[in-house]
């Protein structure tokens, strides 16, 4: 599919309504760090979608009214993110040409704390581009589901890139890969639950906030400074690369594997942060306390425990439910926790 066959009608009525969804969050395997005008990833990626840290968003649309957003997070009107949405909005009227003949009234929540190492620009957009996916019937009329998910999971892109992978449950890819077919830049695919062992189908994801703050560097700047890192495009191969060891270890099953890549992938994404210029580090020594503490406990026990980081300082603690995971609660609960900032640790599923 083109980009050119998300184009809508030229002639349109659309009707004042209210309409509610949401999307959750994923967290990516092989990362997605670098990218091309208009949100083209510089290389494919893939996530795990999570099922309870969600973005909630009902918006109230009021048609044939000035062109305007207010947005509300949890109750609280945030202008600068009201900017934010009226700046995509604009962007994004060539594929909804009704989508400026309106007011609009956001209301949005999440089930996670904000700034705790869950990406909420991902759930946000992802939330947002479904509303909008539901205002578009009154001009497009009622799509199949499929079409409805792919497109959403285009617009969505073009608010936050990560957002695109949101729309889908399970294992997810975004960006052109020659391993896995049907996928593109443009939208992210469901990967096939059929080659993907039952050990990857039921997965806990525990974050430690060891860090709740703002991060010091965004990750739009820091996809910027991959313009000119000078290990740029050797990432980028790396990480198309990778996709053909993460396509067998995910039919087999073999877990050993699975971690050494998810490890390497996560601890690769801050390579090349701190190899930018202006070189920027987010992992705080908490951080690094916990992955030492992960690679000691798994080579003591043999259990299964193991991480992957987003770009920030807090740990994704990422284990099987395969009979060992009460033992690892209990390490993670006992030795883990204290490094946090207040104990604050998220407890996620991947399932399905």
């Amino acid at each position: 599919m083109t980009t050119q066959e998300f184009l809508g009608k030229e002639n349109y009525t659309i009707r004042a309504q209210t309409v509610s969804e949401s999307c959750p969050s994923n967290i990516a395997l092989i990362k997605y760090w670098g990218k091309y005008d208009h949100q083209i990833p510089a290389n494919p990626s893939i996530s795990y979608t999570l099922n309870h840290c969600k973005t909630n968003t009902t918006i109230e649309f009021l048609a044939n009214e000035p062109f305007s957003v207010q947005t509300f997070l949890a109750g609280n009107e945030e202008i600068k993110f009201a900017e934010k949405i009226e700046k995509y909005f604009r962007n994004i009227e060539q594929y909804l040409p009704w989508i400026l003949k309106g007011k609009y009234v956001i209301q949005t929540e999440n089930t996670f704390p904000h700034s705790s190492g869950i990406a909420s620009s991902a759930s946000g957009f992802g939330a947002i581009a479904k509303c909008l996916m539901k205002l578009d019937e009154d001009f497009s009329g009622k799509s199949s589901e499929e079409e409805s998910l792919q497109k959403a999971s285009f617009l969505s892109r073009l608010g936050s890139g990560s957002a695109c992978r949101s729309l889908y449950n399970g294992l997810v890819v975004w960006g052109k890969s020659h391993e896995v077919e049907g996928s593109s830049d443009l939208f992210a695919v469901k990967y096939p639950d059929s080659e993907i062992h039952d050990v990857f189908k039921d997965f806990n994801d525990w974050v430690l906030l060891i860090h709740e703050g703002q991060k010091s560097v965004s990750s739009t700047v820091g996809h910027g400074l991959m313009k000119t890192n000078p290990y740029a495009e050797r990432r980028f191969r790396e990480a198309r690369e990778n996709f053909v060891p993460m396509k067998a270890i995910l039919k087999s099953g073999d877990l050993k594997e699975f971690i050494k890549l998810v490890e390497h992938e996560a601890l690769t994404l801050h390579a090349m942060m701190m190899m930018s210029d202006p070189a920027f580090i987010l992992m705080k020594t908490g951080t690094l306390e916990v992955i030492n503490k992960i690679w000691d406990f798994r080579k003591e026990t043999g259990l299964p425990l193991f991480f992957t980081l987003d770009a920030g300082a807090n740990v994704h603690l990422l284990f099987p439910n395969d009979g060992s995971e009460e033992k690892i609660k209990t390490f993670i609960e006992a030795e883990l926790l204290p490094h946090t900032q207040k104990n604050g640790v998220v407890k996620d599923v991947m399932k399905f």
